[in-house]
């Protein structure tokens, strides 16, 4: 994710890193191109003059441009609902946290055994959504929980099974009150929703039929569009190409990219920093001093 202050109106010009840009640089060049040639033919396709008017590109222009912001929203309500979804991470592990430390009475390898499975369950989840992480997750398991199949198939969800087991083993030998065990289950379904809302967000992309009539229409309007600009505006067709190619290009690269949150774009969720979070909050809650610092942003890049 991007983290840097708003520059200045004339510096917004020259920023790359974070801009969709570089993503559309070549079909920009392609229109733009196109757009060229045209204005030197003056419009002539293998000697044949062709003949368009401004009126037929502002209708469907005006569609196109309301379909991308369909779309643009869509995908932008996804990367918002995963945002949501780590937060309730965040704070149900949290709560969780507390619940144990204050409300259960340590049995078998203490508090830690619990806590750092909570933690395991935040790289866990990020290790499914990525593909990458596993290791980091691993360091806060027990052998016993990394040795169980399950672990294999489901990380996070078999890390949620392991605590809840704990968490009956210590209700059934008095160690905590039924009520309080209750409420800590509560807070173990929630994390299953986050994980089940996660899964939902990566498996299930916008329909490909949608995405590929934008593409389509997005491609051949800027493509036609010099013939329809350059009987009247002349040689300004490449300025005014360039400018509609970059907005609605951009608008689909974009919605392109904050489609899947969950990746390792400039613009995706920073997964590593989110975990980061839960690492340094429940180990802090632990009495640990040496904790590790939270990521920081390279080249303006959070991850």
């Amino acid at each position: 994710m991007i983290i840097r202050e708003r520059p200045s109106a004339w510096h917004l010009f020259f920023i790359l890193r974070g801009s969709i840009l570089p993503r559309i640089g070549g079909q920009l060049i392609t229109t733009v191109g196109i757009a060229v040639a045209v204005t030197m033919l003056h419009g002539q396709l293998f000697d044949t003059k062709v003949t368009l008017t401004p009126i037929p590109f502002s209708l469907i222009g005006l569609a196109l441009a309301i379909f991308l912001g369909f779309r643009n929203n869509a995908c932008y309500d996804r990367w918002w609902e995963a945002r949501r979804l780590w937060g309730e991470l965040i704070i149900r592990s949290r709560s969780l946290a507390r619940l144990w430390l204050n409300h259960v009475q340590p049995g078998e390898g203490g508090h830690a055994r619990q806590i750092h499975r909570l933690i395991a369950y935040a790289y866990a989840m990020k290790q499914v959504l990525r593909g990458s992480g596993e290791e980091r997750a691993a360091a806060f398991l027990p052998d016993d929980d990394l040795a169980a199949p399950a672990h294999r198939v489901n990380a996070p969800d078999h890390v949620l099974r392991r605590f809840s087991a704990e968490l009956a083993k210590a209700a059934a030998e008095g160690r905590v009150q039924p009520l309080m065990a209750a409420e800590m289950e509560q807070s173990l379904t929630a994390l299953a929703g986050v994980q089940s809302g996660c899964e939902r967000i990566r498996t299930t992309p916008l329909p490909f039929a949608y995405t590929l009539m934008l593409h389509r229409t997005a491609y051949l309007y800027c493509l036609m569009l010099p013939f329809g600009l350059v009987d009247t505006i002349g040689f300004a067709t490449p300025v005014v190409v360039g400018l509609v190619s970059y907005t609605f290009f951009g608008l689909d690269a974009l919605g392109d990219e904050i489609e899947e949150p969950f990746g390792i774009l400039p613009n995706d969720l920073p997964l590593d920093s989110l975990c980061r979070r839960v690492e340094i909050d429940l180990r802090a809650a632990l009495g640990e001093t040496e904790l590790p610092a939270m990521p920081e942003a390279v080249d303006f890049c959070l991850m």
